[in-house]
């Protein structure tokens, strides 16, 4: 009797904690970190609005999924526990209730490494029925246009005729569209937008997945955190905020990427191409 109540407390511990590992896997940077091209970007600029919704956020429950390391990290704490316990031969003479207040510290570190890798949901962003590809909005550039950078070291050269709202806009349609193209394992979608390196790889990762995922994007927003060109290539960097829910699970996550992006100025109207992404949840 007692090995089989170690036993369930053992698989309640894990069962908490695995749930985690595939949080990431869901979005389109298939649980990597950073996949691709990798550049410095300048800190997100906070709004009045991003602030009076945080303020409300906090009151709202937490949400039952973690990012990767949380994950991992509360995976690595309740497995030491109880390979320390088992291996001490701890568990001779437990009762029941002795295995429920375990498994309870279990659940509560869990949730711990949770709360401190949530990021913050941004203000939500009416979707764009935008072109369905990157393309390069015209007009004349404003001349020392800064776009709130502060960093020296960080570029913010926009291409010469860059409309950046019009950018900007048209990106949170285009975040929509190729979260759903993973979903629906829509390679040949996600060929249009991105480098032919980039693309090799996500296709890898979205071929360790089986059947559609369900992932459905609450609201997302985009800001540009860099820009630099010279006369043959044009690169910028967006940072993407928001939220995300499995509507299979029932299940909240929070966006906070960053795509960088490249253009080859040598070839008329040629497309803003993924070349890189971050996932900072």
């Amino acid at each position: 009797m007692r090995k089989l109540l170690a036993l369930f407390t053992l698989l309640f511990a894990v069962g908490l904690t695995t749930t985690a590992f595939d949080a990431e896997a869901r979005k389109m940077s298939g649980g990597s970190r950073s996949v691709g091209k990798s550049f410095k970007t300048a800190p997100a600029q906070p709004t009045q609005q991003n602030i009076n919704r945080n303020s409300t956020t906090q009151t709202q429950p937490q949400s039952k999924k973690s990012g990767l390391m949380g994950g991992l990290l509360g995976g690595l704490l309740a497995g030491g526990l109880f390979a320390a316990l088992l291996g001490s031969g701890a568990f001779e003479g437990f009762q029941f209730m002795d295995f429920l207040l375990i498994a309870g510290l279990a659940f509560g570190a869990v949730m711990l490494f949770r709360a401190l890798r949530r990021g913050r949901a941004q203000q939500q962003q009416p979707a764009y029925n935008g072109p369905q590809r990157f393309e390069a909005p015209q007009q004349a550039p404003v001349a020392g246009a800064t776009g709130g950078f502060g960093q020296s070291d960080v570029p913010f050269d926009l291409p010469p005729g860059f409309d950046m709202q019009a950018f900007l806009q048209g990106s949170r349609e285009h975040y929509r569209t190729l979260q759903e193209a993973w979903n629906q394992n829509n390679l040949d979608k996600m060929r249009e937008y991105m480098s032919p390196e980039l693309f090799a790889e996500l296709s890898r990762e979205r071929a360790t997945l089986s059947g559609d995922q369900h992932t459905e994007v609450m609201f997302v927003d985009a800001e540009l955190v860099r820009a630099d060109h010279t006369s043959y290539q044009a690169q910028v960097s967006l940072k993407f905020s928001g939220r995300y829910r499995d509507s299979a699970e029932n299940v909240e996550q929070d966006i906070n990427e960053i795509w960088h992006l490249e253009r080859d100025l040598t070839q008329p109207n040629s497309p803003w191409l993924i070349v890189g992404l971050e996932d900072l949840a």
